[in-house]
């Protein structure tokens, strides 16, 4: 009878210290998130970057979040601004104390953007399901087509942090010495290099190819298991980025095109290792088109307008 009390004592302890893990970490798994879909104090939140997918199947009761027009500002090329990341938190039904659980298609590229927007915007307690829709199918667990009713909030933002944002002038200030921080670019080898100035079939393009002078190239899929998308240790992390000279012993900025991709590697950095890490999100994008900014491109290709 000791020895059966006592292992349960030890199950019990177990369990408890990983529920704790879990709170302290940025990344839930999608047992913990299959064990609470019906907790109240949970919203769980589909940010995916192929249209359409949300409606095929989406995590049971998770709302769904579009990139393209929920996060960011339109007309203008801008992050969604206070006001519309209030009106889009009311929707919701968040309030500041809500635990936010992000998840999506491609490794979570756009449910990291939407990370990021929710740390800006003061929302610390968001997460990402470590493998993201990929993990969570590959195990076949449930999906459901139906959008869940959502009794709305009047959400308000208590402080942003804007210090998780890097504009252009910064970009240019550490590129010219000004300013000593580490940029990493998180882009395809042939775009750093110049040799394209985007992936086949993009539209979003730059008039210059090549790369920010002085940043370091570590493209973002290396930080992840091809397996199952999830993210690889953290020891690994460090060691893999160590390796190109991104330690932490200095701030970082990323950036890759549009901003999508280097917040996935903004989160690697800022939320699983804990280095000071800043977003650009005009990435390639601004910095390839604006005019004066000094670039390197080891190609030597040159615009042709075709």
């Amino acid at each position: 009878m000791k020895i059966l009390l006592s292992f349960l004592l030890v199950v019990t302890a177990t369990a408890v210290r990983a529920e704790k893990a879990n709170d302290k970490s940025p990344l839930v798994t999608t047992e913990w998130l299959s064990k609470n879909l019906e907790n109240p104090k949970v919203r769980v939140v589909e940010v995916s970057v192929e249209p359409g997918v949300y409606e095929q199947g989406h995590i049971p009761g998770a709302a769904n979040v579009k990139w393209h027009t929920d996060l960011v500002d339109n007309p203008r090329r801008d992050i969604v601004s206070k006001e519309q990341f209030e009106a889009l938190a009311s929707r919701l039904g968040l309030t500041p104390e809500t635990e936010v659980i992000l998840y999506g298609d491609n490794n979570n590229w756009f449910a990291a953007w939407g990370v990021w927007i929710f740390k800006l915007y003061g929302h610390d307690n968001v997460k990402l399901v470590d493998g993201g829709r990929k993990k969570w199918e590959l195990e076949k667990r449930p999906l459901d087509t139906a959008a869940p009713s959502i009794k709305a909030t009047k959400y308000a933002v208590n402080e942003e942090n804007k210090n998780l944002r890097a504009r252009l002038p910064d970009v240019v200030a550490i590129a010219e010495g000004k300013n000593k921080a580490t940029l990493l670019d998180i882009r395809s080898p042939d775009e750093f290099s110049g040799k394209v100035i985007a992936p086949p079939g993009i539209q979003e393009l730059a008039v210059r190819a090549g790369h920010v002078p002085g940043a370091i190239n570590v493209p973002w899929k290396t930080a992840v298991n091809d397996a199952d998308g999830t993210f690889k240790s953290p020891e690994e992390l460090k060691k893999l980025y160590a390796e190109k000279g991104v330690d932490g012993s200095q701030p970082v900025v990323v950036y890759c095109r549009i901003g999508e991709r280097s917040a996935h590697s903004w989160f690697v950095l800022s939320e699983l290792l804990g280095y000071d890490a800043k977003q650009y999100d005009g990435s390639w994008t601004e910095y390839g088109n604006a005019v004066g900014v000094p670039i390197k491109n080891p190609s030597g290709t040159v615009w042709t307008g075709k």
